[in-house]
């Protein structure tokens, strides 16, 4: 039989060399690993809008409130095979903006609605905003096109992958669509990809 000390003094080599092991492939990965969480945990918290996009002025969020219509939006995985999309905004009592977004998918045959908040990165005069639907994670509402009437908007997120054209109805005019689509693509947007919403 094995001495005790025997034993334990092999479990504590044993020990020894799989977490030298362990801590070697960490300081390996460490740095790349570290990277890309870092990376990751940048692109779900930003909230400032793409490169060289800018966020309207002068806005008034009153006027901004109530229900919008998608009409056209980048795909993405928490939209995917929705029809008939609204968003609705009303005022919340700590200042910020309670969201409701709601849409039917096709292929469930069932409504899907998501409950989130929104606030203000900045003056509440801009249309800079920080939404969240899951916990602490934040990403941008930014508000780049507004129709004086506040009839349509085009809405970025922080990225070029995120983008809607909304509208107060569950229509917009050709014209009205051409000159939202232009300005996206003047920021870079990948136009072409838009999924245009059935309502």
């Amino acid at each position: 039989m094995m001495p005790f000390n025997a034993i334990r003094s092999n479990t504590i080599s044993l020990n020894t060399t799989l977490f030298k092991s362990l801590l070697f492939k960490i300081r390996r990965c460490g740095k790349t690993c570290i990277a890309a969480l870092v990376a990751l945990f940048s692109v779900a918290c930003s909230v400032t809008p793409p490169d060289n996009v800018t966020v309207v002025e002068n806005f008034d969020v009153n006027r901004y409130l109530g229900t919008w219509y998608e009409i056209a939006r980048l795909d993405h995985r928490f939209e995917r095979n929705l029809e008939r999309v609204t968003a609705t905004y009303s005022p919340r009592d700590d200042g910020g903006i309670k969201v409701i977004n709601r849409g039917f998918n096709v292929e469930k045959q069932e409504w899907k609605e998501s409950i989130g908040k929104a606030y203000f990165t900045g003056s509440p005069q801009r249309g800079a905003l920080k939404v969240s639907f899951f916990g602490p994670f934040y990403g941008g509402y930014n508000i780049i096109e507004l129709d004086d009437d506040y009839r349509y908007a085009l809405i970025c997120g922080p990225n070029r992958d995120y983008l809607w054209i909304l509208s107060r109805t569950p229509t917009l005019d050709t014209a009205t669509r051409d000159k939202l689509v232009a300005t996206a693509k003047r920021y870079g947007f990948p136009t072409e990809a838009l999924i245009w919403v059935n309502q």
